[in-house]
């Protein structure tokens, strides 16, 4: 069945590229609403972003969304793999200003928010994107790709020079509470080298190393070290699950990313709905139902972290 949360719940942080206070709230919607964002800080008219694959302006640093009226959203990425790790369908997210706060670099707190609130199921059929034959992508070395599966799975490879990363390769199926489990904690990591350079640009001013994985070579900078051994690959694939939470209804599908970033998965969603033979929708019995992400989810699956 169709989900939405019981009762709103806020979030409140710094932006992570301003690094200017920012809120949001997760509030209610209605079966078939989908998943908006709400600028309360615009007029009614233009405060709507859709969170949809054709509302994204492609960014080299977060997901960004942009309505016909020029109001952006970004660093989305985090809240909407909460929102699909924990099933929820239908959602607005009202938000005080131009970015969802970075909190801790994962989706860990917005997941508590949710799961603290509750799921409220709303009595109407949920309908999937089941993806029907292999589609891919590719940006020079880095390339992302569809093929059939029954359920959600997302399998991720990263390369990196810095030793504390390396090179490291994950397969999960996202059924259930997986996301939840083996993904939600995981946050968000950059080089040394390069966080330097985004602050000469004026990037990144609110990044700091508790919200972020900072590497240096062989050492990890942040307090505490890595929450996973590793909790990069494990990143990049909680990124994954919530840029294609921006398809508007559940994949059933196989997603596999190399050196994929979320250009690379937006430019998948295009490939997949300009080929209409490559995917169908359709109305989830029972048992499909069953293998949607999030479902049967509770509080007790969150991780402890530091």
């Amino acid at each position: 069945m169709q989900t939405t949360i019981k009762a709103p719940v806020s979030f409140k942080g710094v932006g992570l590229h301003s690094g200017q206070p920012a809120c949001a709230t997760i509030l209610p919607a209605a079966a078939g609403h989908g998943i908006v964002f709400r600028r309360s800080d615009m007029a009614h008219d233009h405060a709507i972003i859709p969170a949809l694959w054709n509302h994204v302006h492609q960014s080299p640093l977060c997901t960004l969304l942009e309505n016909q009226h020029g109001a952006t959203v970004s660093t989305v990425e985090h809240i909407m793999a909460a929102l699909v790790g924990c099933g929820l369908h239908n959602a607005i997210i009202e938000i005080d200003g131009p970015e969802v706060p970075i909190l801790d670099g994962s989706s860990a707190a917005f997941v508590r928010g949710i799961l603290s609130s509750g799921v409220r199921h709303l009595g109407i059929p949920v309908r999937a994107l089941r993806v029907l034959e292999t589609i891919e992508v590719r940006r020079g070395q880095a390339w992302a790709r569809f093929a059939p599966h029954d359920s959600l799975m997302i399998e991720f490879d990263i390369e990196f020079e810095d030793a504390a990363i390396g090179s490291q390769r994950k397969t999960l199926n996202m059924s259930n509470g997986s996301f939840v489990r083996e993904l939600s904690t995981s946050r968000t990591f950059c080089r040394k080298a390069d966080v330097d350079v985004m602050r000469s640009n004026g990037l990144a001013l609110g990044g700091t190393l508790e919200n972020a994985v900072v590497v240096d070579g062989e050492r990890v900078l942040s307090p505490g070290g890595l929450r996973h051994e590793d909790e990069a690959v494990r990143h990049k694939m909680l990124d994954a699950v919530g840029d294609l939470g921006l398809a508007g209804l559940p994949i059933l599908g196989h997603y596999h990313g190399f050196r994929a970033g979320h250009a690379l998965t937006n430019d998948l969603l295009c490939e997949m709905f300009s080929r209409p033979g490559s995917f169908e929708t359709i109305l989830c019995d029972d048992l499909t139902a069953a293998r949607l992400p999030g479902v049967g989810v509770h509080w007790g699956e969150i991780p402890e972290v530091a």
